[in-house]
């Protein structure tokens, strides 16, 4: 059964993986033998929801009337004539709880409901899928456990906060980095201790096999959104990526067509360029890595981007060519953050200036020529970056 959204077109490049949760090399599930019952459940289980116009009704409803979509597409119409190409922002910042993980989090919520699971444990780096878990366990009556890294902790303060207003533990990782890495391994152990009674909440598209097309399919209403409002087919689409959630939902709308997908990482931890084949949280995928192939630290003042890993199916659509991947600085995102703010009055996340970033270094030249039609997704608002920004932009 194939258990693409209806709607989706069958058969395109972003379609269901192989049999062994592969798009190309990469994919697949790496995890500790106690994890492949729970894996396969969850699979199994994802195919019946998916099939079922029930389970599509119930989202769809959650998305209208809890989350806010369809979210807007707003021109930029300052920035535009200051750039000469046209720059459409897809708006997830505008999405109940400020970004596009509730898009995931509502349905895996739903998904985790119909197994009989009565708690999320989730993993979170700028704190945005914390709180959006936290929020889909108040809703649904169910337990939430978020880990983060002690360091994502100290700059997400705020995240934090609502995250326990809403009810859920936040417990601090200090082992390694103390970011986002190592609050996906310590949110995967706890998984394995609890796994009759707990749903893994995983937040982007990595970790094992079903988790990357699960994660992308529930992201997807981004990419189709998207598709049917922007009056023709832009020339380029581009998102942030670290692990690339938005990214893979973005694309997904328009990988059937023309337009280029691009997309940006954060130079200090650009698994896509600097990464090697290599496994990591339960999957195989370009891996930030020394030559004995233990993981880097990546650094990004992103915290939702300081990753070294990146979803499998971004490492199959890098390496086949259909999507192309740049990075950006941290001096040319605070840039991005500054100008989006003072032209559109838009205030976007760390994560999303990635994107913005790059237009704004790209627009005029063969990389992005005058005149082009740009959709670019802003995955969240910046309210959680104020205490990093009050230091660095004025």
């Amino acid at each position: 059964m194939n258990a693409t959204a209806p709607g989706a077109v069958i058969g395109s490049v972003m379609g269901e993986p192989s049999a062994t949760g592969r798009f190309g090399q990469f994919g697949g599930r790496y995890v500790p033998e106690s994890l492949v019952p729970a894996c396969a459940a969850l699979e199994a289980a994802f195919r019946d929801a998916w099939a079922d116009p029930a389970f599509h009704e119930r989202l769809a409803r959650l998305r209208s009337e809890f989350a806010g979509r369809p979210t807007a597409l707003t021109p930029a119409l300052n920035l535009s004539a200051q750039l000469g190409v046209t720059l459409l922002l897809k708006r997830e910042d505008l999405a109940h709880t400020g970004s596009h993980k509730i898009n995931n989090v509502l349905g895996q919520a739903l998904l985790a409901q119909r197994m009989g699971k009565t708690h999320l444990i989730a993993e979170t780096g700028a704190g945005q899928h914390g709180v959006a878990t936290a929020t889909a366990a108040a809703l649904f009556g169910m337990r939430a456990t978020v880990y983060m890294g002690e360091r994502d902790i100290a700059r997400q303060q705020l995240n934090v906060f609502r995250m326990e207003l809403l009810g859920a533990e936040v417990i601090p990782v200090t082992s390694g980095s103390r970011t986002l890495k190592d609050a996906t391994n310590e949110a995967m152990r706890a998984w394995v201790a609890a796994v009759d009674e707990a749903h893994f909440c995983l937040g982007s598209v990595g970790g094992p096999h079903p988790y990357p097309w699960l994660v992308r399919e529930l992201q997807r209403v981004i990419g189709e959104e998207a598709r049917a409002q922007v009056p023709a087919t832009p020339d380029v689409v581009v998102a942030c990526v670290g692990g690339g959630s938005n990214a893979a939902g973005t694309f997904a709308g328009f990988v059937d067509t023309p337009a280029r997908l691009i997309g940006v990482e954060a130079a200090g931890g650009a698994a896509m360029t600097d990464g090697r084949p290599g496994v990591v949280h339960g999957y195989r995928s370009l891996v930030l890595q020394d030559d004995d192939g233990q993981v880097l630290e990546a650094e990004s003042i992103a915290a939702g981007l300081d990753y070294p890993g990146v979803g499998p199916e971004h490492a199959h659509l890098g390496t086949t060519g259909r999507a192309e991947y740049r990075t950006v600085t941290d001096g040319e995102v605070l840039d991005a953050v500054r100008r989006l703010a003072r032209s559109e009055g838009i205030i976007c996340a760390l994560e999303s200036a990635h994107a913005v970033a790059w237009v704004l270094r790209a627009a005029g030249t063969p990389d992005l020529p005058t005149g082009s039609t740009v959709l670019l997704t802003l995955s969240g608002r910046g309210d959680k970056d104020m205490a990093t920004l009050a230091g660095e932009v004025r």
